[in-house]
């Protein structure tokens, strides 16, 4: 039987960033493995992301990891490049802006303090100022908005992905593609001991860590574990708008009804959360577009007029890990299971946050601590005791 120091269940963007820092960590001794069932990542929620980062959370500990993404992004090929070689990340810094109606301008305004605090570089604005910069966008029915001026914007989610497995790889890290059907652990002795795979291998390891995005319930449950997190649906909408829209470019710019939009040239790319928002089964990627014809178009035509005329091109949908407790990220292990460790439900955020979880956890799982970035209040303790850490400004 082969044994791994770590196990890694999941090898999308938070499995591949956690074996690339503790393959990277000269304090980590140890052999990893990472279990991926699909290597062509076709339905993984990172190769179905809109790819976006933004440093205006509710949240500091959420604010300091996309900052620190950011930094890691702007130095990407040295990050991961293997002999000179490293897939291309380009950065298009658009901004996000978030618009207020009278009802949602004081958190808005709480929020723009916090990241004021933490160092991001954003800006509020009157209905006036945001008429002056978008000059085709309607805000007689606004109270205000907060715009991104700096370090917001979009990447490619599959290159990100691409170039931490394959640095990974070239340090050592295995990757099986497999699927992970049960897991075998001590009760008594509080420890897993062991994971059976789909082709009937069965693995020893010292630590599994679960990075199983929506589907990562049910690999708790394989230990007697809570976690609610579920896969909720996403669609992207991409559309041509034949007038040109005269002023800066459109930002992600997240309505008050929580539509978004955003430039995707030659395009734009539109979404929004759906009316009924449920968990979904994790094979259903099926785009619905009623959502498209009911709740997204009207919202756009409404918010900037010229959207009034427009035709979609394509469409996709993937799946938020979405938790249902705090829409915050679940960290760190139990008590009554130290050798099991949480990275799960990042509720659309995974994309960004992936660098500095992947480091967090690689911390973690060498010293037994966050050197780095503290996570602790992304604890799973939280669950266990139903305290929410809520994060506010999800889209």
């Amino acid at each position: 039987m082969k044994h791994f120091d770590t196990l890694i269940i999941g090898g999308a963007v938070m499995g591949s960033s956690t074996a690339y820092w503790l393959s990277e960590n000269p304090d980590y001794d140890g052999n990893i493995v990472v279990i991926e069932p699909d290597p062509t990542y076709a339905q993984s929620s990172t190769a179905l992301s809109e790819a976006s980062i933004r440093h205006q959370f509710s949240q500091p500990v959420n604010i300091k990891l996309s900052m620190f993404a950011t930094e890691f992004f702007s130095n990407f090929h040295n990050h991961v490049e293997v002999n000179g070689e490293a897939p291309e990340l380009p950065f298009h810094e658009t901004g996000y802006l978030f618009l207020a109606s009278k009802d949602g301008m004081g958190n808005l305004i709480d929020n723009h303090e916090i990241q004021k605090k933490c160092g991001a570089e954003v800006v509020l604005l009157s209905p006036s100022e945001i008429k002056k910069r978008f000059p085709y966008m309607k805000t007689d029915d606004l109270e205000g908005g907060s715009l991104g001026i700096k370090n917001e914007g979009t990447l490619d989610a599959f290159s990100l992905m691409q170039g931490l497995k394959l640095r990974a790889r070239h340090n050592g890290v295995e990757y099986l593609n497999d699927r992970v059907i049960s897991i075998n652990f001590d009760e008594s002795k509080g420890l897993v001991r062991e994971v059976k795979l789909d082709s009937g291998e069965i693995l020893s390891c010292s630590r599994v860590v679960n990075c199983a995005g929506p589907r990562a319930r049910w690999i708790a449950e394989m230990v007697g574990l809570e976690l609610p997190v579920e896969p909720r649906i996403r669609a992207a909408f991409v559309f041509d708008c034949r007038e040109v829209l005269n002023g800066q470019t459109l930002p992600l710019t997240i309505d008050p009804s929580g539509v978004h939009v955003r430039t995707d040239p030659p395009h734009f790319l539109a979404g929004a959360p759906p009316a009924n928002d449920l968990e979904v089964d994790p094979d259903d990627f099926k785009v619905r577009g009623e959502e498209w014809e009911e709740n997204i178009w009207p919202v756009l035509a409404h918010r900037i007029p010229a959207f009034e005329k427009i035709k979609v091109m394509s469409s996709w949908a993937g799946h938020y890990a979405y938790n249902t407790l705090d829409q915050n990220a679940i960290l760190g292990t139990c008590e009554t299971l130290p050798n099991f460790f949480f990275c799960n439900g990042f509720s659309g955020h995974g994309f960004q946050q992936s660098p500095g979880v992947g480091r967090g956890l690689s911390e973690l799982i060498t010293y037994g601590e966050y050197r780095s970035l503290d996570l602790t209040e992304l604890d799973y303790s939280r669950v266990l005791k139903n305290e929410p850490f809520l994060e506010k400004a999800v889209i």
